[in-house]
């Protein structure tokens, strides 16, 4: 994001403060707000959204703590996890600055501040919020991933990596999750944007359809074939093939989806032509890839094929502040949808979320907040106006009489996720494993 776009809040009990840093930044930004009391915080932010909020390390008698910063970083990240906070500063306070750096400011200005480097690090913030996620400010048309969490920072860091390749991925996740959001991510930052992207809901196709919607076919072939149709491989030469739920195909099905991979051309049915195909292709399927190792149910010698780079989608209940930062991006778009004019939200509203469990994932969360946005009685929303649907199951902790080590440790496990509001980090820590070692027993108990 460039300067000249960017929504700056600037906080400080100091009029002068506030009067230079407004002189200051107003030619460059495209709004610049002034505001003395942080306890306005909350209001303000759920009124406007702001790209970066420079922030008084000190205030008077606001917080007896003495920590005054720390205590406001923290409510921001807290009410708007996606801003970037930078902290002003004396010399006296540069320990204390460098800890706000561990609690999550972007950076800090020590007074008195030099104009260009102000601008420098507000420049650099936006930098580095452009470069941070894969698409997160689109342009018209393009695909809006919404997260800024260790887990999908994860899996950002993975697309650019793989995305400019042509090699093969396969999309591991729970239903819910947005897999289909970061295949098309994948294309988008890939060589081929420029082609066709074409999903496929294979799971859903019976055999028959399976050969004409991938292979596509000649008038005559079978009776309703009455004029040539290309099929889906054909369609996505160039460009890149999305096959959805691939997990749910017949041995039969795969087999012929491996013979298209291995020689990189398709036969339309009724016709012997041999039509060479060039497709990045991406598959994805809720299904755990030990499962998808079962040879009764799943070909190895495909799955070698399709899994040249596996990405594993993180739960929503595993992305910690994501919560609050997805409910509030579908709250103003439903509230834009619906013409509710600008939605608050109370602190209950919020807590009542992110206690949840979300087993539906990311859809789910979006399907509540559209459901609440509709049923408000007023522009403030309350904890009563959210409703969780019985349709979804949240994993279950299992009765402590059952003292097996596996189940034990199962509890503990979920305990400790569900103290730590679904962070991995933080309950990884606390359990004394790695992040890899939870996620492994994670994927061992089927969490």
């Amino acid at each position: 994001m460039q300067l000249h776009n960017a929504k700056i809040l600037v906080i400080d009990d100091d009029p002068d403060v506030l009067i230079a840093m407004r002189l200051l930044l107003k030619p460059h930004v495209a709004e610049i707000a002034v505001e003395k009391k942080p306890g306005n915080l909350p209001s303000l932010l759920s009124e406007k959204k702001f790209d970066v909020i420079i922030l008084d390390m000190n205030f008077n008698g606001l917080v007896n703590t003495g920590n005054e910063g720390i205590f406001w970083l923290n409510r921001i990240k807290e009410l708007a996890p996606d801003t970037d906070v930078i902290l002003i500063t004396a010399y006296g306070d540069i320990d204390l600055a460098i800890r706000s750096l561990k609690e999550g400011a972007a950076d800090f200005i020590v007074k008195p501040w030099q104009n260009e480097k102000v601008i420098e690090s507000v420049t650099e913030m936006l930098q580095k919020k452009k470069r941070s996620g894969v698409k997160l400010r689109p342009k018209a048309g393009e695909t809006k991933i919404i997260g800024e969490s260790e887990e999908i920072q994860e899996v950002f860091a993975k697309i650019k990596k793989v995305a400019p390749t042509d090699a093969n991925v396969l999309i591991l996740g729970e239903n819910g999750t947005g897999k289909d959001l970061i295949a098309k991510a994948i294309h988008e930052n890939s060589n081929r944007k420029n082609k066709a992207f074409v999903k496929v809901d294979v799971g859903a196709l019976t055999s028959t359809l399976f050969e004409s919607e991938l292979f596509g076919y000649k008038k005559g072939a079978f009776t309703d074939a009455r004029a040539d149709r290309k099929g889906r491989f054909e369609t996505a030469h160039g460009g890149t093939l999305f096959l959805d739920e691939i997990g749910n195909i017949s041995l039969r099905q795969q087999a012929r989806l491996l013979t298209v991979l291995q020689n990189r051309t398709i036969t339309p049915l009724g016709s012997n032509e041999v039509i060479p195909v060039d497709i990045r292709l991406i598959c994805a399927t809720n299904l755990k890839i030990s499962e998808l190792s079962d040879e009764s149910k799943f070909r190895k010698d495909l799955i070698y094929r399709i899994n040249t780079v596996d990405m594993v989608i993180p739960p929503l209940r595993a992305r910690g502040t994501d919560v609050t930062l997805l409910s509030r991006y579908f709250l103003d778009f439903y509230a834009e949808k619906y013409a509710k004019g600008a939605l608050k939200t109370e602190k209950s509203f919020l807590e009542k979320l992110k206690s949840h469990s979300f087993p539906g994932n990311v859809r789910e969360l979006q399907f509540v907040i559209e459901r609440a946005v509709i049923m408000a009685e007023n522009n403030i929303l309350k904890a009563e106006d959210l409703s969780f649907s019985a349709i979804e199951t949240a994993p279950e902790i299992q009765e402590m009489d059952d003292m097996r080590l596996e189940t034990v440790e199962k509890n503990a496990i979920l305990k400790v996720i569900d103290k730590n509001k679904g962070n991995i980090s933080k309950s990884a820590k606390e359990l004394g494993i790695t992040r890899a070692a939870l996620y492994r027993r994670l994927d061992k108990y089927d969490l």
